[in-house]
């Protein structure tokens, strides 16, 4: 059984998944914090706000935090869901190779 994140370690890591430099071990962990505790969820909608406002207000854009931190959220969650069938898919293919070289060696020395 994984032991999951606390709040210490998942507001530390804000900075890193707001720069998208988590791995993808480290965002399934963070992602699954972020959607079950309404604190950390605030301080990472605080610190996104201060990032992505300073960006935004610098470049003269029209700014929604709402919206922009829900599309980060989204296509976080999305990278979580790939790399999971990607792995999913990887352990099938090596399970299907493992059984072909198996039944090639029966088949081989019969």
């Amino acid at each position: 059984m994984a032991i999951s994140m606390n709040c210490k370690d998942s507001e530390k890591m804000i900075p890193a998944f707001l720069k998208d430099d988590l791995t993808s071990k480290e965002l399934k962990e963070f992602i699954e914090h972020i959607d079950s505790c309404p604190e950390c969820m605030e301080e990472l909608s605080i610190q996104f706000l201060v990032v992505e406002g300073l960006e935004r207000l610098e470049s003269g854009s029209n700014f929604n935090l709402q919206n922009a931190l829900s599309g980060k959220m989204t296509g976080a969650r999305q990278d979580v869901n790939f790399n999971h069938t990607l792995k999913l898919t990887l352990f099938w293919l090596e399970t299907a190779v493992v059984c072909a070289i198996i039944i090639s060696l029966v088949i081989l020395f019969h």
